[in-house]
């Protein structure tokens, strides 16, 4: 368990939202490392693997035409899978990883080309077309570093989005409760 992992269940759990997850190339590895979190049951709602490109779009409503176009390793295709697995498990989160862990390069992608997405409630209402915040990453290693920095990366990316949020709401709810402006 990574104080990562740890860290964003208690912030989940604090604020009473829920995550679900969509993986591609960490193939589990995520879903693993929350659930290894005691307490987890509380805000963890489920999780896909994708592995297979087609589950991208039947399972996470990634678009086709898109999936065709680009292939599976796509920022657009990480933030539409974050976006479909939150809506799908009925999570206020949704975080993806999808990328190229080796040893071959896949859709046109070298080895160590990684996106991973965050989606959240903050989204514009009736945007869920567009997804949320995604990062690139060129990552180096085997397969097994590359699979396990793409999962300290996304839950990284997952807290600095819970923190940044929980920063300003969190001080205007604790000023309300005691009674201050």
């Amino acid at each position: 368990m990574s104080s990562t992992a740890a860290e964003v269940v208690r912030l989940l759990t604090v604020r009473g939202e829920t995550l679900a997850v969509a993986e591609s190339l960490t193939g589990g590895l995520v879903a693993a490392e929350i659930t290894s979190v005691p307490g987890a049951s509380k805000v963890f709602r489920g999780s896909v693997t994708a592995y297979a490109t087609e589950l991208k779009h039947r399972l996470l409503g990634v678009d086709a035409a898109l999936l065709a176009a680009r292939g599976a390793v796509d920022p657009e295709v990480a933030a539409r899978m974050a976006v479909g697995v939150r809506e799908a498990l009925g999570a206020d989160w949704g975080i993806a990883t999808t990328g190229v862990a080796g040893p071959d390069p896949q859709d046109g992608q070298p080895v160590g080309t990684v996106f991973v997405a965050v989606d959240g409630r903050w989204r514009i209402a009736g945007d869920s077309a567009s997804g949320g915040k995604v990062e690139a990453l060129r990552l180096n290693g085997d397969r097994a570093e590359i699979r396990m920095e793409s999962v300290r990366s996304v839950l990284g990316l997952l807290l600095k989005e819970l923190t940044g949020e929980q920063t300003g709401n969190e001080r205007a709810q604790d000023t309300e409760r005691n009674g201050g402006f």
